[in-house]
């Protein structure tokens, strides 16, 4: 099996993780995750990102499966009730059970009363479940100025502008470890990987660099790990409208992202789910 020499026993219990849940995004452009506007949409104050409190919940997933996982491994994370600035994260992770390619990890975010803010799972590839056409992701250009996002723009325009970077450690990666104080050696060795949480990160820019967004929250991402990427690689994060709906007064929006290394090598593919409209209280 893909997991290696450690052996999971079924119903067995990881050392759990905890962390101080960190608003990094304060000063972005997306004011959800400011005090003032959050409250205006029921909230206690700013969210913290729905990509940390990922990043949050991958850290017992690779600190059980190791390094191999990033390229040959799955994980889901759906955000249910946000974390604020400096509560308490406690990452819980339980071997479910085991499939035809290894063991599955069942994971859950709490805070320190006991309440799930986020569940999720992870575990190993198929072989066939990393084969990925690069052709059905075709490039296309960002449209400068972004139009308003809205049901009408996503129906007519399935294909998203590709976001291109170059992604080094210095530049990128350690303010992102910084950002989820995330201190696993992997991550600081040389030649270090790009951590998951940032790739969700990417596609999270696919969406926001493609139209004109309000305050709008991620809310849930299901995701193929295929590839890794390092320091001076380029990513290009290709993105596709899978679906547009409304549900209880929210918009929502569900994109399949492709991130792609130096142009040939796929390294990670999402099916991302955000509201790009949130409903205000009443």
């Amino acid at each position: 099996m893909s997991q290696g020499a450690r052996v999971f026993e079924a119903g067995e219990t990881l050392p759990e993780y905890r962390v101080r849940a960190h608003n990094g995004a304060v000063h972005s452009s997306n004011k959800i995750h400011d005090d003032t506007v959050a409250r205006q949409y029921g909230f206690e104050g700013g969210l913290v990102p729905g990509v940390t409190v990922y990043a949050y919940m991958a850290r017992p997933v690779v600190e059980a499966f190791g390094p191999g996982w990033l390229e040959r491994g799955h994980m889901n994370a759906r955000f249910l009730k946000p974390f604020y600035e400096g509560e308490q994260v406690i990452v819980r992770a339980t071997v479910r059970e085991h499939d035809a390619n290894g063991p599955v990890l069942e994971l859950v975010a709490l805070d320190e009363s006991g309440e799930v803010r986020a569940t999720g799972s992870a575990g190993w590839l198929a072989e066939s479940d990393r084969s990925i056409d690069l052709a059905t992701f075709p490039a296309a250009e960002l449209e400068t100025p972004r139009p308003r996002a809205s049901e009408e723009w996503f129906r007519a325009h399935p294909v998203l502008g590709t976001v291109r970077e170059a992604w080094t450690m210095h530049e990128r990666g350690e303010p992102f470890l910084a950002e989820v104080a995330d201190a696993l050696p992997l991550w600081h060795s040389p030649g270090a990987p790009v951590h998951p949480g940032y790739l969700i990160r990417k596609a999270n820019d696919v969406l926001a660099r493609n139209v004109e967004l309000g305050p709008w929250i991620h809310v849930s991402s299901d995701v193929r790990f295929v590839g890794t990427a390092t320091d001076g690689d380029e990513l290009a994060t290709f993105g596709r409208v899978l679906d547009v709906f409304e549900r209880k007064g929210h918009r929502f929006v569900e994109l399949d992202v492709l991130v792609v290394r130096n142009g040939q090598q796929p390294v990670m593919r999402a099916r991302h789910t955000a509201i790009y409209e949130p409903r205000k209280r009443a």
